[in-house]
């Protein structure tokens, strides 16, 4: 591996005009093609194999026309303080908003509140519905600006009006202020870093680049691949954060074998070789877990997982040619590590070699964990477990109005229907009774709704609405708890269960679909999955370390510690998202369930990640290990090479994933935050703290393996033994093509 790379990129640095234009030509094509591109519409949500789904596809059969899929808006009236909505003048107001939807060209009904009862109790509050033909999210900007019209002249009246439903919903909009912020602060770390603007600037280009191939490409695949916002926003800020980084480690080596006196071809030659087989192997740990989310069996995060792990693949791609290529152009602004410009544009190489000698921060980090070991690792152990407390009390759920700002009118029209119907109101189950195998279609739906009337948590059950066939009928149910309850949750078993009876009895199916039960679907299809996939990601990448470190104890290691760092982050995410701890510093408006995907997201990315830092720091003590050094002396080796580097790489993460934190969209915001603070805990915490600790505990022993397995692993060479070798065949032809000095070819080999 590190032989081919490292031809690889002596290769690109040498055509280089030839590598850079391929990848402008990459870019370019890639742009005009999501230039060019339809417009993506709504991403289809669908769960295989769920009842919820099962129920919602035996409707679009059964009910041929009814836009099942439809988009829906709910117009809320609430009268004055003493007045009600039956009042003349209000009633008119409502049936001019009514007669207005009515001539949308994308409306397929709007019900009337007095004829559909759909008037609270005490006659203050009141709705109308509308039926739209196509999804919420391919509506026309006209018949949104209709909705919204309707509702502000209504409103004009005296009315307290609100809109809910997925009528007005907006794509995902992630926080462009924030993102310009994140870059901006990652720049400021590569030129601490690399000492140099023009350094700083190389992994910036190349991480722009290759977002902007991946981004590009997943836009003009949209359509025809049903990709949502969501899918290149998540390509954006995983492309962005390793994209920076890959290129950061290549730069960082390239800048070491400088001050050790060789040449710039060689210097970017041994770079790709080294800090480049480790930028191979945390990329392939991270398109694993990506690509693992297909596991789950949901479309949607099947395709996000997919596109970031493409995005992934070309950043990885980039670092190991483009940075090489761009390393060429560069020439002298890259300057060797520890090499200060001086008045004449430098210093010497020597003067570079003994800076570099000196035992920085990270050096004298890993002499102080060495001589403590046990305090250190049973200080971050304990630490991360405290605040990995809150995820004991973690509850999932998908957000629906309720959980949006006050602010909003959709949180507003959710208020007001709580406020006059109950709190199910806002998510009313539908009861689907396929009563096609049954002798009685009629009395079987009868059963079910008297069933279901006995229940607990039941506020109404509406008579069965049957289709023209005759032998499927719908039931809707409302429930007297909100629809994130736990007690909803418990209702929806309830009906379930009593529907196995009923079959039994009238050979009627009974099945329970609707937004409320498909959420809970999702949850409960994401908690069976996340075993299975925690298993595969990390059994697939545990194989993949034992070939790169050639070791049992530190894959494990490795794997241990990731767990420790996600428990971690999932707990500070409980404490600020569910309990509202410190919420209102990252713009928290609303506290709830914590996203139904967010925990196997956050597995399955912060692996990734996780294991990049485990590859860039451990690779440097084992290639320091492999070259005679002993087992404590190889970890302040690695960390005198690589921590700065790693606490660089690790900020700038943090600073990509932090700015996504200011977007508008829940989802995208809580995992920007996740992800922010999981690096923060996996790099600073278990890579820096308590992975030397481990190690000085083990010794020798951290790098044991069977030998009958070390004969059947591949030689992947990670810390480029086989470049001394190399670069000896390259000084040898070098030298043999000049005849007037043998003595060159010893001093080239020394």
């Amino acid at each position: 591996m590190a032989t081919f790379l490292y031809k690889l990129g002596r290769l690109a640095f040498r055509r280089r005009h030839v590598v850079a234009l391929i990848w402008v030509a990459l870019l370019t094509l890639a742009g005009v093609g999501a230039a060019s591109a339809p417009a993506a519409g709504t991403t289809s949500f669908s769960m295989p194999g769920t009842e919820a789904q099962k129920a919602f596809d035996l409707l679009e059969q059964r009910f041929p026309g009814a836009s099942a899929d439809g988009g829906t808006g709910r117009i809320v009236f609430k009268a004055p303080d003493g007045e009600k909505m039956t009042d003349a003048d209000h009633g008119a107001t409502v049936d001019k908003t009514v007669k207005e939807l009515s001539d949308g060209s994308e409306v397929v009904s709007v019900t009337d509140p007095f004829t559909t009862n759909a008037v609270s109790k005490d006659g203050t509050v009141a709705y109308a519905s509308v039926k739209y033909a196509v999804p919420g999210m391919e509506l026309k900007d006209a018949t949104r600006k209709a909705l919204e019209t309707a509702a502000d002249e209504a409103r004009a009246t005296g009315l307290t009006v609100d809109v809910g439903g997925d009528a007005l919903q907006a794509g995902a909009e992630p926080g462009a202020a924030g993102e310009v912020v994140g870059l901006a602060l990652a720049a400021v770390v590569l030129v601490v870093t690399l000492g140099s603007l023009v350094a700083a600037g190389l992994p910036l280009l190349t991480a722009i680049i290759g977002v902007g191939i991946g981004v590009s490409t997943i836009t003009a695949l949209a359509k025809a691949l049903d990709l949502g916002d969501t899918t290149s926003t998540l390509a954006l800020m995983i492309g962005l954060a390793v994209g920076i980084d890959y290129a950061l480690f290549i730069v960082s080596r390239y800048r070491s074998e400088l001050a050790e006196g060789r040449d710039r071809e060689e210097a970017v030659g041994r770079a790709t070789g080294t800090a480049g087989s480790a930028v191979v192997f945390a990329g392939l740990t991270v398109v694993i877990a990506l690509a693992g989310l297909a596991v789950v069996n949901v479309p949607m995060l099947t395709k996000m997982g997919l596109a970031a792990a493409g995005t992934v693949v070309v950043a990885v791609l980039i670092a190991l040619t483009m940075i090489p290529a761009l390393l060429g152009y560069a020439g002298r602004k890259v300057r060797a590590t520890g090499e200060k410009r001086g008045p004449r544009g430098g210093n010497t190489s020597e003067n570079a070699q003994k800076q570099q000698a000196k035992p920085g921060l990270g050096a004298r980090w890993a002499s102080f964990v060495i001589r403590r070991p046990a305090a250190v690792l049973l200080l971050g152990v304990v630490g991360l477990g405290a605040i990995a407390l809150p995820a004991t009390q973690l509850e999932l759920g998908l957000p629906d109005d309720g959980s949006q700002p006050t602010s909003t009118t959709q949180r507003r029209a959710y208020d007001l229907l709580s406020e006059g119907f109950g709190p199910g109101f806002n998510g009313p189950l539908m009861i689907v009774v396929d009563a096609k195998n049954s002798d009685d279609p009629k009395a079987a739906a009868t059963t079910v709704t008297d069933g279901i009337k006995g229940l607990e948590d039941v506020a109404t059950v509406t008579p069965a609405a049957f289709n023209k066939a005759g032998d499927t009928a719908t039931i809707t149910v409302i429930p007297d708890s909100k629809p994130s309850s736990v007690q909803t949750e418990d209702l929806v078993h309830a009906i379930r269960d009593k529907g196995t009876g009923i079959k039994a009895d009238t050979g009627a199916k009974v099945l329970v679909t609707g937004t409320t039960a498909m959420n809970i679907d999702f949850s409960q299809k994401l908690n069976d999955a996340l075993i299975p996939y925690l298993g595969l990601v990390v059994g697939l990448a545990f194989l993949l370390l034992i070939a790169v470190f050639r070791s049992i104890l530190v894959p494990l290691k490795a794997a241990l510690g990731f767990l420790l760092s996600v428990l971690a982050a999932l707990g500070a995410v409980v404490a600020v998202f569910q309990w509202g701890w410190l919420s209102g510093l990252i713009g928290v408006e609303e506290t709830g369930p914590i996203m139904s995907m967010m925990p196997i997201f956050m597995v399955g990315v912060v692996f990734g990640l996780a294991m990049d830092y485990e590859v860039f720091l451990v690779t440097r003590m084992r290639e320091a290990y492999v070259h005679g050094e002993t087992p404590a002396q190889a970890v302040v080796t690695g960390f005198r090479h690589s921590a700065r580097v790693v606490a660089a790489a690790a900020i700038i993460m943090m600073a990509v994933f932090g700015g996504f934190i200011s977007a508008g969209e829940a989802m995208i915001k809580m995992i920007g935050f996740g992800l922010a603070i999981a690096v923060f805990f996996d790099a600073f915490v278990v890579r820096m703290a308590i992975v030397p600790a481990v190690l000085a505990l083990l010794g020798k022993k951290a790098w044991w393996l069977p030998k009958w397995l070390d004969r059947a692993l591949p030689n992947v060479d990670v810390e480029g033994e086989g470049l001394r070798t190399q670069a000896d065949r390259d000084a040898d032809a070098d030298a043999d093509a000049d005849p007037d000095s043998d003595e060159k070819k010893e001093l080239v080999r020394a």
